[in-house]
Formats: C-alpha cells, structure tokens, sequence
C-alpha cells in the first residue's frame, strides 16, 4: 500500500548559493517522522553529438567525489531561466558549442529520496564550434567519444556519472532509431 506523506511542518536548516536543506515532519503510515531535503533549483544536461556521431563531454575533479570525473556538459538553472536556455548557455560555456538543434529529451530527479533537483536533458545536434567561456572557477578538458566507446564506456563503470549515463544510453537509442 502507498501512503502519500503529507507535510506538518518545515524548517529551513540551511541555505547556500546552490542548495538549502530543509528537515520537514511528515505524517507516515504510523504517526510521523522527519524528513531531510535538499532544496535546489535543477539544472539541464546536454548531450551534443557531433556530424561525425561523436558525444562531447567534459572531464573534470569533482570535489564531492573526490576525483577527476568524466561527463556530459551541465550546469545549474540561474534564477527561474527556461531549462532550454540553461542548456544553450552551458553547451556554449563549457564546450564552446552552440546547437543548430536543440530538443528536449527528458527530466530525471537525480536521487528523489533526499533532494527536489531535477534535471532537464537535451540532445544537441548540428553543433558549431566556438570558444568556450568557463565560469571563474572552472577547470575541464573536453573530449569526444563515438557513441558506441561511450556506450561502453557506461556498461564498463568507467563513466560513473549519473547524469551522463542516463544522457549518453537516451542518445545511443534516439540516434538508432
């Protein structure tokens, strides 16, 4: 049986430039319990596939997974801008790109359990090439793989991004079909 938890209360436990955390208590199939969220505006995922099939990513160091992590261009929603927009402006960002073709593939919560974020995900097609723009404290390589090396890439776990393994297995069968 589902039981839809319905909110008694929340409190604002802390608020950042890209998240807040909020502890909500809830009602629950036997009396209540709390509930911790993070509170985040989302972002969009950009899968640009070049004329010659070839998946532009980016590798860079991800603190919170401590290492240098290889994935698909993204970014985070400023203010309240469309996610169509917030795509464009981190393909342009990032890679240096700009996408004669821009179409909505999808939306994904990236983990429902403790956060609201979600993220829109676009193919990129027709791409001409440009220079990129980097945020103030960006750092990342971009590099491209034919589909099928980044397909195997993602069932190998040497792609161990989220984001980019859901983005690059939505591309390899829109681009079969």
């Amino acid at each position: 049986m589902i039981y839809e938890e319905k909110t008694i209360k929340s409190e604002r436990i802390y608020e950042g430039n890209i998240l807040n955390l909020r502890k909500d208590t809830v009602t629950v199939i036997n009396g209540q319990s709390e509930r911790e969220i993070v509170e985040h505006g989302g972002g969009a995922v950009i899968i640009a596939v070049t004329k010659d099939n070839k998946i532009v990513m980016v590798r860079q160091y991800r603190k919170a997974a401590g290492r240098v992590m290889l994935e698909l261009p993204a970014g985070k929603r400023d203010g309240d801008e469309d996610f169509s927009v917030t795509a464009e402006r981190e393909l342009k960002e990032e890679t240096g790109y700009t996408a004669g073709a821009m179409k909505f593939v999808s939306r994904m919560y990236t983990s429902p359990g403790y956060t609201e974020e979600t993220l829109y995900i676009y193919l990129a097609t027709d791409l001409t090439p440009g220079e990129t723009d980097f945020d103030d404290n960006e750092a990342l390589d971009i590099e491209e793989y034919p589909i099928d090396e980044a397909v195997s890439m993602v069932l190998s776990g040497k792609i161990e991004d989220g984001k980019s393994q859901a983005g690059i297995l939505m591309a390899n069968e829109i681009l079969r079909r």
